[in-house]
């Protein structure tokens, strides 16, 4: 029986096993899909080893950046977004080839609803998820702004947000774990009074269903949407990866 699997920390409410666990039952696929928490990168090693059937894992917070060192090959769109979320392993666990899905699964997910006025977007968060979206949006031909909680060359602070930066941003991308459940409660500190009915917010959060970041912005009219849908896509894109012959 082949094995997949998530490596991450604090993988209570992921979504993957339950995914990939009914896919196999209902496609009748010879494999099983398991949750590997653990508090440090450095257990990646260990987990491949007593896993021999392992031919591939998801990387989810906060080793998507921290993973890359322990891989063999990266795939070209890797390379350039310097994140990854899918590892193909062969050899028998002596090869390990880093994708990304996340670029697919925003990029898809996203597509459709891009207006002609939407020029200018806001990336909120700088981790592995946001280099990802970064990487997806300016495919789209769309001119970024990442705004992150301390000073970084090449993005704003959240306290630089004024009434000029938003009401020109109508793409306004959630990329942080701020509302994610169980703290529920929390949304990303942006002036939400200037949102209107030309932009769109979008959540990579999926659990809840409907976020803080996403209520304020339906109560300006905005146009929101979560991250489910980029869920699925990625995690069909990961199984593509899994089972082509790319970089074989």
């Amino acid at each position: 029986m082949e094995k997949y699997g998530l490596v991450g920390y604090q993988l209570k409410h992921s979504f993957s096993m339950n995914f990939f666990n009914d896919k196999f039952k209902s496609e009748n696929i010879d494999a099983e899909y398991m949750n590997f928490e653990i508090s440090t990168i450095k257990e990646l090693k260990s987990i491949i080893k007593e896993n021999p059937d392992l031919k591939g894992l998801n990387v989810t917070i906060p080793y998507k950046e921290q993973v890359i060192p322990y891989l063999d090959k990266l795939h070209d769109d890797v390379e350039k977004v310097r994140a990854v979320n899918v590892i193909k392993i062969e050899n028998n666990g002596k090869y390990l080839i880093g994708f990304n899905s996340d670029i697919i699964g925003f990029k898809n997910s996203i597509s459709g609803l891009i207006r002609p006025h939407h020029k200018l977007a806001l990336i909120l968060g700088t981790g592995g998820a946001a280099k990802a979206i970064f990487y997806s949006l300016k495919q789209l031909g769309l001119t970024l702004t990442c705004v992150s909680r301390k000073k970084k060359i090449g993005s704003i602070t959240y306290e630089e947000l004024n009434s000029e930066i938003i009401k020109s941003h109508t793409i306004i991308i959630n990329c942080t774990p701020v509302g994610m459940y169980p703290r529920v409660d929390e949304c990303p500190k942006i002036p939400y009074e200037f949102l209107s009915n030309k932009h769109l917010l979008y959540d990579l959060i999926y659990n809840p269903d409907e976020t803080l970041f996403m209520r304020f912005g339906k109560e300006m009219k905005a146009t929101v949407k979560n991250g489910l849908e980029m869920l699925l896509l990625q995690a069909i894109a990961s199984w593509n990866f899994w089972k082509s012959d790319i970089l074989n």
